[in-house]
């Protein structure tokens, strides 16, 4: 199988500092991620600065009482830092790239040579955006969040008309932080098959535990919001995981791969060996010749190095052509 995709989630996580968001990246690296990923967008590329209901947070969300403005004036990632950024994850041997929100992000992270295009589960209803991205013909990865069957279809169909058949749609719980209980992760076999796409978990839930066990289930990528500190606050801070947790679920992720292996039914050095400690027939105490085969003179028995087992019902009841003396290998030339 391929190697996991392991996306560390920057997001708000820098909470105003550039300082912050490049050593983010580093903390990402030392904790064994593959790639760093951005949010490309400002207040007025995602919503409106209108202080009405409507554009009020949900009750009972983390970002409770506020207006989507001035939650998203906070929460953003100033576009003049994205090229230092994107230059810091090329050091560090990270792949970075965004989740674009409006066509002029795409443009211009366009100029940055993005190399992945990440649609947010919120999005996946923004047809105009997701075939403006896929257009770019790069890897489109798309979280299914709040999606319904039709909303996927209508994402894979948006892709594909352009050409673009590279994606990779991830299983997502859009509450912050998701309970474990929601994690549905059978969903992830189920949109690889279904969608005929790859398909991983963008996770939310709080700890390691639904990242390992969908690596277990097929998920080819992970994607996991990522803090160096949950003291330095910010809006995601309280369901992103510091260096230490993301370390581990790291380690986990990889010994996991190597115990899921491949399908093959091919026999290693090491598995051949140990058929010498399988079942074979052998003498279980001395036989003359002429003697009849019975169950107490032979038997199936550790080690294999005697008759397959499978002669039992054949040699049962027959004669011996010699004697033998107890522990000796039956061969079918001994039987008459």
């Amino acid at each position: 199988m391929s190697k996991i995709f392991i996306i560390a989630e920057l997001s708000a996580n820098h909470n105003g500092s550039k300082a912050t968001a490049i050593e983010t990246i580093k903390a990402a690296k030392r904790a064994g991620a593959d790639a760093i990923k951005l949010q490309t967008y400002t207040a007025d590329t995602i919503t409106l600065d209108v202080k009405s209901k409507d554009f009020e947070t949900e009750k009972g969300s983390l970002w409770e009482n506020r207006y989507l403005y001035d939650l998203y004036q906070e929460a953003y990632t100033p576009w003049e830092w994205h090229q230092e950024l994107f230059d810091t994850a090329q050091k560090e041997g990270l792949v970075c790239f965004s989740t674009p929100f409006d066509k002029t992000a795409v443009d211009f992270l366009e100029t940055l040579n993005n190399p992945i295009y990440k649609i947010a589960s919120f999005e996946i209803t923004d047809i105009p955006l997701i075939e403006y991205a896929a257009s770019k013909m790069k890897p489109m990865i798309i979280s299914t969040g709040i999606a319904t069957i039709e909303d996927i279809q209508l994402a894979l169909d948006t892709c594909r008309k352009v050409g673009n058949n590279d994606i990779t749609l991830l299983k997502c719980t859009s509450s912050y932080p998701a309970p474990i209980e929601e994690a549905n992760l059978l969903m992830i076999p189920d949109l690889a098959k279904r969608f005929q796409v790859k398909a991983g978990l963008s996770d939310h839930t709080m700890g390691a535990l639904s990242p390992i066990a969908a690596v277990a289930l097929g998920a080819t990528v992970i994607e996991k919001h990522f803090i160096i500190d949950r003291a330095v606050g910010g809006p995601d801070a309280a369901f992103s995981m510091n260096e230490e947790e993301f370390t581990q679920m790291v380690a986990a992720i990889r010994t996991v791969e190597k115990a899921i292996g491949h399908v093959s039914y091919e026999l290693t050095e090491k598995m051949k060996a140990g058929r010498n400690c399988s079942r074979s027939l052998y003498v279980a105490e001395d036989i003359k010749s002429g003697d009849v085969i019975t169950e107490k003179n032979v038997r199936s028995v550790r080690p294999g190095y005697g008759l397959h087992p499978k002669y039992w019902n054949e040699i049962i009841g027959k004669k011996v052509n010699r004697d033998f003396q107890k522990g000796e290998r039956l061969t079918l030339s001994m039987i008459n």
